[in-house]
């Protein structure tokens, strides 16, 4: 398992993480814009959801061009 994988699965598992400890956000204050801070923080995670999908695609991406490259010059690709 490589650093950069490790990086890719932190990217994914993240926002499970944050939507499932219901908990941390379960609560009305601080209310932003007059909306509650249960549905806001929700939302906020959607954006930051997509953010993180797309970062790990891009890794993902480098990911496999550096086992291509490795692999096409010879090297053992683990």
């Amino acid at each position: 398992m490589t650093p950069l994988r490790v990086a890719i699965g932190i990217c994914l598992v993240a926002p499970f993480v944050a939507m499932l400890w219901v908990g941390s956000y379960a609560k009305t204050d601080p209310a932003f814009l007059g909306i509650p801070f249960f549905y806001w923080y929700q939302m906020l995670w959607v954006i930051v959801s997509t953010a993180l999908t797309m970062t790990a695609y891009k890794l993902w991406q480098r990911d496999q061009r550096g086992r291509a490259a490795r692999s096409a010059n010879g090297g053992e690709a683990k």
